[in-house]
């Protein structure tokens, strides 16, 4: 017998699901988990091959989801959704003082104005009982030394996502977003790469948090596919940490 749309085999079976920043990290993972979960997808991103690379029989687009004659676009043409996962980000470091205009404006493109985008052209395109997750950051929900730009990003994510709960909650449409902590992503290991001691940094961002390791992408893609799915229909506003317990306990 072939599993049923929510049935324990395949949770998202029947749903159709947006997931950007597709081609890489969290997004590339949690496509790829919400696949084998049952959800038909439509992955977006601004490199087709890292794309094609995810999933290449999944429904693919190109789109800059910070460009909004873009988003439009995209959106005009775009099947109605069930669900959307908003993965795509950017991180980069600084002060206040020390960070350029340049660099404060991409980070709200890439960490904000994306979302807001995608939530105001897609919002028609949703289902009445869709549900939406963002990827905030555990970064926003506390002052930490050079992370300025992308914390303020970060936190207005998390405002988004309690502010569209409340506008969307009329046609039963739920939205939540969920802030990681240090996450082991190709990108970490980039970036790690080009200092005195990768292992020295890497053991750092591992020890601060209880459980004393960085986080998978395995497993915040698995918080998504849970707020995705039905099982966690009485949820929405909610910004979840999962950071190790970084942000209850310390």
């Amino acid at each position: 017998m072939n599993p049923v749309a929510g049935s324990p085999e395949k949770p998202l079976a029947g749903k159709r699901i947006l997931v950007t920043g597709a081609g890489s990290g969290i997004g590339r993972t949690a496509a790829r988990l919400f696949r084998e979960r049952g959800a038909e997808l439509e992955l977006v991103g601004r490199r087709l091959a890292a794309l094609q690379e995810t999933l290449p029989d999944a429904h693919l687009s190109l789109l800059d989801h910070a460009d909004e004659a873009a988003v439009a676009a995209f959106a005009s043409s775009c099947h109605p959704l069930d669900g959307m996962f908003l993965a795509a980000g950017e991180l980069r470091t600084g002060s206040v003082e020390g960070t350029s205009m340049a660099d404060f404006e991409a980070m709200i493109a890439a960490n904000l104005r994306g979302p807001w985008l995608l939530a105001h052209y897609l919002g028609p395109k949703l289902k009445d009982g869709a549900s939406v997750v963002l990827v905030g950051s555990n970064i926003a929900l506390r002052a930490i030394q050079d992370s300025a730009a992308y914390s303020v990003a970060k936190a207005g994510v998390h405002m988004l996502a309690r502010v569209l709960a409340l506008e969307w909650s009329a046609r039963g449409i739920r939205c939540n977003a969920i802030a990681p902590g240090p996450i082991h992503t190709a990108m970490v290991d980039a970036r790690l790469a080009g200092s005195a001691d990768p292992g020295a940094g890497l053991a750092r961002l591992a020890g601060a948090n209880p459980l004393k390791r960085l986080g998978t992408e395995t497993e915040v893609a698995a918080l998504a596919a849970y707020l995705l799915g039905d099982e966690s229909a009485w949820m929405t506003g909610a910004v979840i940490p999962i950071d190790g317990g970084a942000d209850a306990v310390y």
